[in-house]
């Protein structure tokens, strides 16, 4: 369940599974692979409904796709519910889609592959956005980093930088204003529409494990830490 510390803002999550697994070498989409003895998509739908059970949750999916899943859904007996939204040509325009027949007040977007997230991300995600308009979980670089350029590449300093993740929270109108923007190539995220609009990107806190499964290595370290206490 949801923090007393947040407010009863109704909440959605808009979950994008729009893959096909090409990296992942597979027959079926990645978010349909098994972590366990679930597929990953359910996973993650799973983290949203236990931080609020009255979040609404919609699921951008290609529909090809519909017919499977909601067999997955009876052979699991996932009962978690949820809308499915059509797919479009890129993420921006399923997100598009999606963004319109929101009804949540602070809406989050998150990767359909990021089974991982913990309810503190979401938690922290959501209060910012609440707060300033927009929440964006980030985490601090580890290893060194360069820049190639076009004499070569020299050394940055990682503190100048963070990796971004999944769920990024903002202010329903200020999505719905960003999602009317014609697509740029640029837009390799939400928070990338949103800042287009000049509005401002606020970092919160993501916890390390809330990895994107985009490769066979991916799923293997996702299981590790799924199997931790």
């Amino acid at each position: 369940m949801g923090s007393a510390t947040l407010s009863d803002l109704k909440r959605t999550a808009i979950i994008t599974a729009g893959g096909i697994g090409k990296r992942m070498k597979s027959d079926v989409p990645k978010q349909f692979l098994l972590l366990g003895d679930t597929p990953i998509l359910m996973h993650t739908i799973q983290r949203f409904f236990d931080f609020d059970t009255s979040i609404e949750i919609l699921v951008t999916l290609p529909k090809e796709w519909w017919s499977y899943w909601n067999e997955l859904c009876e052979k699991h007996n996932f009962k978690i519910p949820v809308q499915l939204i059509e797919g479009g040509k890129e993420r921006y325009h399923s997100v598009q889609k999606a963004v319109q027949l929101a009804k949540g007040e602070i809406i989050a977007v998150h990767d359909g592959v990021r089974p991982l997230v913990n309810n503190q991300t979401i938690q922290k995600a959501f209060q910012l956005a609440e707060e300033k308009g927009s929440g964006i979980p980030v985490v601090s670089l580890k290893e060194s980093i360069r820049k190639q350029t076009k004499d070569g590449n020299e050394a940055v300093n990682r503190k100048d930088y963070v990796l971004v993740h999944t769920p990024q929270c903002f202010r329903s109108e200020w999505l719905k204003e960003a999602y009317k923007i014609s697509y740029l190539d640029t837009f390799t995220d939400d928070a990338s529409v949103v800042e287009k609009l000049g509005r401002p990107i606020n970092f919160s806190e993501s916890n390390e494990e809330n990895i994107k499964i985009t490769t066979p290595n991916d799923l293997k370290i996702a299981a590790l830490f799924l199997d931790q206490p």
